[in-house]
């Protein structure tokens, strides 16, 4: 068997590998939410904090218009690489890291305006401490996805091989992507749940 070939498929196995981890972690993450989500509505269930009513802060619907836009960001960053125009993948990677930073500041934000309400994560009412853990975990995601961009972006800053750039940029946009519709998950079973 010729080295070449044996090379070639041991690189395609790992990209199915790297793949599919990525998915599993997806799934992972999906179901660590739904639990949350039935503990949450289980608990509101029980009348503990009954009549306590939490209004979102407006911080969230902000933070869900960048995150939309981030995704469109990062859409044209891996059109432009398809299209080999790398000096467009590195400016559309910047701007969906911005965007990413930005979808950060504002979650903190939304957090500043609840402490301001008086709702803590810590307080008497469990069901406000689980929106701070929804949006807490979902940023903990958010920091992943950024080192992921910067990855994207390193790589596409140095020469690697085509192929190599595109299949990052692959796993990156399928990961941001399941990261804002997973915000969008949130922020409405919030929205409906409050």
């Amino acid at each position: 068997m010729d080295t070449t070939e044996y090379n070639t498929e041991e690189l395609l196995q790992s990209r199915k590998a790297k793949k599919f981890n990525l998915w599993l972690g997806m799934i992972g993450m999906f179901m660590m939410f739904a639990a949350l989500s039935s503990g949450f509505i289980v608990y509101t269930a029980s009348g503990v904090d009954k009549g306590i009513k939490t209004i979102l802060p407006v911080a969230f619907t902000y933070s869900t218009v960048v995150l939309l836009v981030s995704s469109l960001t990062l859409h044209f960053a891996y059109q432009a690489v398809k299209a080999e125009k790398f000096a467009k993948q590195r400016l559309f990677l910047l701007l969906t890291m911005v965007l990413g930073l930005v979808f950060f500041a504002i979650q903190l934000h939304a957090w500043h305006v609840f402490a301001g309400r008086g709702i803590y994560f810590v307080n008497n009412n469990a069901s406000q401490s689980f929106i701070y853990v929804f949006t807490g975990l979902h940023l903990a995601h958010i920091i992943a996805g950024l080192i992921v961009l910067v990855r994207c972006y390193l790589g596409a800053l140095k020469p690697i091989p085509f192929p190599d750039n595109q299949f990052r940029m692959n796993l990156a946009i399928i990961f941001w992507h399941f990261l804002d519709l997973l915000w969008i998950y949130i922020y409405v079973f919030l929205l409906l749940n409050q």
